[in-house]
């Protein structure tokens, strides 16, 4: 996984990498409002997240999903926030989410492989 100093420095590198779309959690889909596709929970993976924490800068306090579904034929970019600025919908999107973050941190067999 990369390290980036910023959420600007991160959306810049994934987008390069091919993460071109700009997504947005909207309830229970993330969706592509260009493209006007909305995904539920099983139509995407999280290839990467990282999460920001600014604490002289809230619009740091957030978290960056390189997103893609094989589904819709996407890769794309989800940023959401945390702390204050949280969206604390109980929605599954939200619960896949959590999850990535939560795993991504298990040691070995915790992760379940």
């Amino acid at each position: 996984m990369q390290t980036y100093n910023n959420l600007v420095e991160a959306t810049n590198d994934l987008m390069k990498r091919g993460y071109t779309e700009n997504l947005s959690l909207e309830g229970d889909t993330v969706d592509d409002k260009e493209k006007k596709i909305k995904m539920t929970a099983d139509d995407f993976e999280i290839d990467e997240f990282y999460r920001f924490e600014g604490a002289s800068n809230p619009d740091d306090m957030s978290i960056i999903y390189a997103v893609n579904s094989p589904k819709y034929k996407l890769k794309g970019v989800l940023i959401n926030a945390f702390g204050t600025y949280a969206n604390n919908s109980k929605s599954a999107i939200l619960a896949k989410l959590h999850h990535y973050q939560v795993s991504d941190h298990l040691e070995g067999n915790d992760k379940g492989q």
